[in-house]
């Protein structure tokens, strides 16, 4: 799909036509600055000019690494890259993705065109690339020197566009614009020489001279100054009613051609008040209509984010009222009914007889049978510039029959139901309508009680648009409730929205088409039974998305039959496909799809959601034997075909597997513990341990087990008990928090003693070494470490007799006992490389990498470090991958290669970002800065 980079306006990207989030507003400023040098070299400091301005100090360069760095990431996804290049940094883009080229790429064409309605097609296409001014909202002196540049080109191009327009004898069309740039340029001559002339071609010469004493006397009272010739000779023009002024015969002859007796109808419904925002589709439809694809330009809306309630006839009429002077022939419209539970589809002949009458077709004319209308329907319409809005359609059947044959015509479409068949048949460009922006929700509530209201609960506020989760329907809702009793506090309406039991009861603006359940009922009475019953279910499952095979789990179906039924779903708008079988509900839908998951029968309910759970479990404990087949298991629980785990392939397939379903499995594991499914809620913390510690989640880390801990009593398992106390424990380790390390882990090892579970305390006093390093007691971690040994050469572990050598052989080393630390440390590589033991590998390197930096054996710390890092990325252990690479650049810094340094530093920085390492961020970044970076 096209990626499109924006300037012109808020700075943007899309995708497919679809906005890419690329961040919080400096980050945006970093991406617009790159924009306006696409594909070439903007120099660091340059770039922290541009957008820092005066405010630029040490802290936004380095603020800039970690701006580019995430945008690296996010442009990755839609076939862009920022790469560093020459002290700086360039926007590599594909060609013709930039707005402003692409602006001044048409500018250009349009100048050198000779036909005039070639010419001010182009002139149409680049100004339509405008969405409001450029660089909007960005505030510092490099980009307001841009955004005015950028003005002075677009107002150039306005006036050139109105010359053509006034050569075509199309001085009507160019009237209203005229009068608004002389309002915001009122000393500009050639604005005012156009208007001069659009009025007196319209009959309306009084009025153009007024206009020239107007100019006249500002240009004398504010510079001092006369008209210049153009003009004066143009006011002498009028004066004299010279014939020159007349559009010439052929012109004229074009521009009177069309204007015969007929019925111009105007069937627009008023403009919705409380319509704001959708800027981004409002643009997406001015683009279609400039570049339709197919033979014939019929434009679609879908709220494939979610049905009914969305805004759809909102925006349908809102693009319609500020277009109108696109469809001077007229404007039809038809209700469609759809899914309108009162009456039902409304039949396209029924349609077509309301719009033959308009049309002025008389009542002895009107054919009978359906294809005639159909064909007298495209023959009026043949050749003329009209819109057809066709609001809340059933399907594509009811729609074509409808369509007209003339590519002049527009059709705008709003349904429920996805009309790709249109997309198929007739070029229809579907565009997906989601939420409200969180600007956009906030607008409409001030609009309708005050904005004073509004500030003075702030808290009240942000819970009203948080219920409301950006739905246009229930945001007017809200505010219409809150704007009849102003007296009323609006916490008591964000209390009542807050209570899950009521949302929707205090969703009802007091009708049909405004109760939200009713809303939501329309589109739910309309699947079969199978499909309601998958819908009901999904509404109970944990989790803020579901994928395809958590789905067939919680459903029991078949794949291919889940599918099918979810492809329904999406159909109807009730769920929307995020990414590929990955599924998510709208949170109002999602709340309406609880309601009707409690209708069904509590064996159904907890049969489903048992299953369900029992999948996230198995899954979660299959990927992490891939990521640590040395790791020693756990009881697991029974097998059941219905919830069959999914199998990766590969430890990268198991990590991205985590990666994606890692909200999901925090929701499954809440749920557990709240349904008493004690022993899958442990299950699931265990396996989430690894994942947690390699992607440095350890807050989520210490969440999961803390919320495990209590619940293990009842399982009547000390051994499980002890190793939850070992892994919280050690997982505070890195977090400082000490005390409570020290407690978890010292109730670890009485408990394994008192299980006589000799490898649980072994493995629990390598984790108090590790504590103990952590507060700088690196004897005491030393006797830790040897006491896991001792323990080890006992039991015949190789993996675990392995790490006990490494651990002995670090602390020794953290001693300064260099050549000790070596001797057991080799021991441990031996053991690893012999057995494939690759995580231990990869911490025996490290080990022997440090061991050599301090005996001044540089190279050879750099060899082993560069392995290490090979196998932590093998393995997908970012974590202990960040630390490698500070490592690996302080013995680039003692070798005085400063660039490699930086380039591990600033790779490490990027990691600890990712990871939240706040503190270990300030420390890279401190070594950046000390290195000129």
């Amino acid at each position: 799909m096209a990626v499109r980079f924006g300037v012109l306006g808020a700075i943007a990207v899309w995708r497919g036509g679809v906005p890419v989030d690329v961040g919080h507003a400096r980050q945006r400023w970093v991406l617009g600055a790159l924009i306006a040098d696409a594909e070439g070299v903007v120099p660091a400091d340059v770039l922290v000019d541009r957008v820092w301005g005066a405010d630029a100090s040490g802290r936004g360069r380095e603020a800039l690494y970690g701006y580019v760095s995430r945008l690296r990431q996010v442009l990755s996804g839609v076939g862009a890259d920022v790469v560093r290049d020459q002290g700086g940094y360039r926007l590599k883009v594909p060609a013709g993705a930039v707005d402003v080229h692409r602006f001044r790429d048409l500018v250009d064409q349009a100048r050198g065109m000779r036909d005039d309605e070639q010419a001010a097609s182009l002139w149409e296409e680049a100004l339509g690339l405008w969405r409001g001014e450029a660089y909007a909202g960005v505030d510092t002196p490099w980009f307001n020197t841009q955004r005015d540049f950028l003005a002075r080109e677009r107002l150039a191009a306005q006036l050139d566009l109105a010359d053509i327009r006034l050569r075509l004898g199309q001085h009507d069309r160019v009237l209203a614009e005229l009068f608004a740039r002389a309002e915001a340029h009122p000393l500009d001559e050639r604005t005012a020489g156009q208007l001069m002339l659009a009025l007196y071609r319209g009959g309306r010469s009084a009025d153009a001279l007024r206009r020239y004493q107007e100019i006249r006397r500002r240009l004398a009272e504010e510079l001092g100054t006369d008209p210049g010739l153009a003009l004066r000779q143009l006011h002498q023009q009028v004066l004299t009613a010279d014939p020159a002024l007349d559009i010439a015969p052929a012109r004229a002859a074009v521009a009177t051609e069309a204007r015969v007796s007929r019925p111009v109808p105007r069937q627009l419904p008023a403009l919705p008040a409380a319509f704001v925002g959708r800027s981004r589709e409002l643009a997406h439809f001015d683009g279609l209509l400039k570049d339709p694809v197919g033979d014939e330009p019929v434009l679609v809306i879908s709220a494939i984010g979610g049905g009914g309630g969305m805004g759809k006839t909102w925006l349908a009429l809102r693009w319609a009222h500020e277009n109108l002077d696109r469809f001077p022939d007229g404007q039809l419209y038809a209700p469609l009914c759809g899914f309108d539970p009162s009456t039902g589809p409304m039949p396209p002949d029924m349609v077509l007889r309301g719009f033959l009458d308009a049309l002025g077709t008389a009542p002895e004319n009107m054919p009978a049978d359906p294809e005639a209308r159909t064909g007298l329907f495209r023959s009026l319409v043949a050749d003329r510039r009209m819109l057809i809005v066709l609001d809340n359609a059933r399907d594509a059947d009811q729609v074509r029959p409808l369509l007209p044959g003339s590519a002049t015509c527009t059709v705008v479409v709003t349904s429920r139901s996805h009309l790709g068949g249109l997309a198929a048949t007739h070029g229809c460009q579907c565009l997906a309508l989601d939420t409200l922006r969180d600007e956009e929700a906030h607008q409409i509530l001030s609009r309708a009680i005050g904005h004073d209201r509004v500030a003075a609960e702030p808290k009240a506020v942000t819970a009203l648009l948080r219920r409301c989760a950006g739905l246009p329907l229930a945001l007017t809702i809200v505010a219409a409730r809150a704007a009849a009793r102003p007296d009323f506090p609006l916490a008591v309406l964000a209390g009542e929205l807050e209570d899950a039991t009521a949302s929707l009861d205090a969703l009802n603006a007091g009708d049909l088409a405004t109760d939200l359940r009713t809303v939501f009922d329309t589109s739910y009475q309309a699947l079969d039974k199978q499909a309601a019953q998958v819908f009901s279910l999904l509404g109970l499952a944990p989790g803020p998305d579901i994928s395809l095979n958590a789905a067939v789990s919680l459903t029991a179906l078949p794949a291919h039959r889940t599918r099918v039924i979810l492809r329904t779903l999406e159909m109807a708008h009730l769920v929307q496909q995020q990414s590929p079988d990955r599924f998510r509900m709208h949170d109002l839908v999602r709340l309406y799809a609880t309601e009707r998951g409690h209708d069904q029968p509590a064996e159904v309910r907890d049969s489903a959601l048992r299953r369900v759970v029992d999948y996230y479990v198995n899954t979660a404990l299959a990927c992490d034997r891939l990521l640590a087949p040395d790791r020693t298991p756990i009881a697991e629980g029974q097998d059941d075909e219905s919830a069959a785990p999914f199998l990766p392939r590969d430890t990268g397939a198991a990590m991205s597997w985590f990666e994606v379903e890692h909200l999901c499995l925090l929701a499954v594991h809440n749920f557990a513990l709240e349904q008493g499914l004690y022993n899958r809620a442990w299950q699931l913390a265990w396996a989430l341990d690894t994942f947690h510690w390699r992607r440095g989640r350890l807050p989520d880390c210490v969440a999961t087990l803390q919320a495990t801990l209590p619940t293990m009593e009842t399982l009547g398992e000390p051994a499980s008990l002890a190793l939850a106390h070992r892994l919280l424990g050690r997982a505070f380790v890195p977090l400082d928090e000490h005390a409570r390390a020290l407690e978890h882990l010292g109730q670890a090892v009485a408990l394994f003693e008192e299980a006589g579970d000799t490898a649980g305390q072994a493995q629990t006093h390598l984790n108090l070494a590790l504590a103990w390093e952590h507060q700088g007691d690196d004897a005491r971690a030393l006797a830790h470490a040897v006491q896991n040994l001792r323990i080890r050469k006992t039991l015949q572990s190789p993996p675990r007799e392995a790490e006990a050598l490494n651990a002995v052989g670090w602390f020794h080393a953290r001693l300064g006992r260099y050549r000790q630390a070596r001797d057991y440390c080799e021991q441990a590589l031996a053991l690893c490389r012999q057995h494939s033991f690759l995580e231990t590998e990869a911490f025996t390197l490290d080990s022997l990498a440090y061991t050599a930096h301090h005996s001044g054996q540089h190279t050879l710390a750099i060899d082993h470090y560069n392995q290490a890092l090979t196998l932590r990325r093998r393995l997908g252990d970012r974590y202990e991958e960040a630390n490698a690479l500070v490592c690996l650049g302080q013995v680039y810094s003692a070798l005085n290669r400063s660039a490699d340094a930086r380039r591990a530093w600033s790779q490490a920085l990027d990691l600890y970002h990712d990871q939240h390492r706040t503190v270990e961020a300030r420390q890279v970044q401190q070594y950046l800065a000390a290195h000129g970076a």
